[in-house]
């Protein structure tokens, strides 16, 4: 072979090896420009509203979402439950939700409640105290770490403070406020978004 076809060999192995590095950043490229149409793991993480639909869920009934990396429960509180709030009053620390109300508790949860509605609590599952999950206790009647006249609600089991059914705390415990309501709205019966309300993104 002559220096002249092995130089064109050469050009023609340099120029195919260009191309196809070219295509592959061009195809990263694209790829990546993509992606920016997706929300971001950081996004998510820094408090991107969730939607939940609740069609399904029945009386006495808890789901547990994520917003903000935390868990925020979803509690279809029976009549019962509703009822068993009256005889938590005089129990808990903060019945009106006074303490930290703006952190804690929008104007529209400000109630016996704690919620728009009656029957549905949405509350973030992390103990005042230090940040512990609460476990769930709702079935009513004396067990283990529980008064006798318990009427159901959450156990934080790490220094054993107590909430009732709408997130209140109950007094002489550790944690010092009661349990963060998120802002939140309805978007029709069955469905809700968290992390947004009336005023907009939290």
């Amino acid at each position: 072979m002559s220096n002249e076809k092995q130089v064109d060999s050469g050009r023609r192995g340099l120029l195919v090896a260009t191309c196809a590095a070219g295509g592959v950043a061009g195809l990263a490229t694209a790829g990546a420009f993509v992606s920016t149409f997706q929300p971001s793991e950081r996004a998510k993480a820094a408090g991107a509203p969730v939607e939940v639909d609740i069609a399904g869920l029945a009386p006495g009934e808890m789901k547990t979402v994520e917003w903000r990396g935390k868990p925020v429960w979803i509690l279809k509180r029976s009549p019962e439950m509703v009822e068993s709030l009256k005889k938590t009053d005089g129990q808990v620390a903060d019945p009106k939700s006074e303490r930290n109300a703006n952190d804690l508790t929008p104007e529209y949860a400000r109630n016996e409640y704690r919620s728009r509605k009656p029957e549905i609590l949405v509350a973030v599952g992390i103990c005042s105290h230090l940040g512990c999950s609460p476990t769930t206790k709702l079935t009513p009647g004396a067990q283990p770490s529980l008064p006798d006249d318990w009427q159901g609600g959450f156990l934080c089991p790490c220094h054993g403070s107590t909430f009732d059914l709408a997130g209140r705390v109950f007094k002489n415990k550790p944690a010092p406020d009661n349990l963060q309501v998120p802002p939140h709205m309805y978007l029709s019966d069955t469905k809700l978004i968290i992390g947004k309300d009336e005023k907009g993104e939290a």
